[in-house]
């Protein structure tokens, strides 16, 4: 039977040996994860917690943006670990959206989307989102304009319309996600898309892009040639 002051030296030993990982860029995503509940619950092996976490959500992506609620469902995760998964997710957001605040919104698509993951990654109802740009394509603001069930949510032309007005925006930006992954966009998106992009035309706001987040994989309305609205 191994010892209490054993095991402590394994579990040392070990974490000595991911962090070495990670620092040579070696890490895998699920050891990746492993390291970092380490921080958070410091006297425990943690190395089968980490393969079920990432075998249920999928992806950290899909992990981080977990409702507390779900994260504290999972055996070995309390409170205090699930705010610190939460402060981390909340931490990448901020550095995204310095990046979309400070640079056209095209100028790093990668951040882009990972800033859409960084919101509804792991949400298990639809969300509708509005990022609201200005004349260089700089984010303005990013609201949450409605929440609905798993297979909807509701989309106000005329409200959507108005805020861009109140806000001086010259484009706007429509994201919303499917908890069903994998799927494109729908004909009801396609249909609400142009609606909503003659509407801002008429105003001479563009519609820049509609992006849908579906499983690990956003996609652009504007790169299937959903949209007629050209770079203004």
């Amino acid at each position: 039977m191994i010892k209490a002051e054993e095991l402590q030296s394994l579990q040392q030993g070990h974490r000595a040996r991911l962090r070495k990982k990670f620092t040579d860029g070696q890490l895998a995503d699920y050891e990746i994860l492993e390291l970092l509940l380490t921080y958070a619950i410091p006297r425990r092996d943690v190395r089968n917690l980490s393969r079920q976490l990432y075998k249920k959500y999928g992806s950290i992506h899909n992990l981080l943006s977990a409702p507390m609620e779900s994260l504290m469902d999972n055996d070995g995760i309390k409170e205090n670990t699930a705010t610190f998964l939460k402060l981390i997710n909340k931490l990448t957001q901020m550095e995204y959206k310095t990046v979309l605040d400070t640079n056209p919104i095209f100028h790093n698509f990668e951040k882009l989307e990972n800033y859409c993951k960084s919101i509804l990654s792991g949400k298990t109802i639809e969300e509708f989102h509005v990022f609201y740009l200005d004349s260089q394509f700089k984010l303005i603001e990013d609201e949450l304009h409605s929440s609905g069930t798993i297979d909807w949510a509701a989309v106000y032309v005329r409200e959507i319309v108005k805020r861009a007005l109140d806000l001086g925006a010259r484009s706007i930006v429509l994201l919303h996600n499917h908890p069903s992954a994998y799927t494109s966009f729908s004909t009801q998106d396609i249909q609400i898309t142009q609606e909503l992009e003659s509407a801002l035309n008429k105003l001479d706001i563009g519609l820049y892009d509609h992006l849908l987040l579906s499983g690990d994989v956003v996609y652009s309305a504007r790169n299937l040639h959903l949209l007629d609205t050209k770079l203004r």
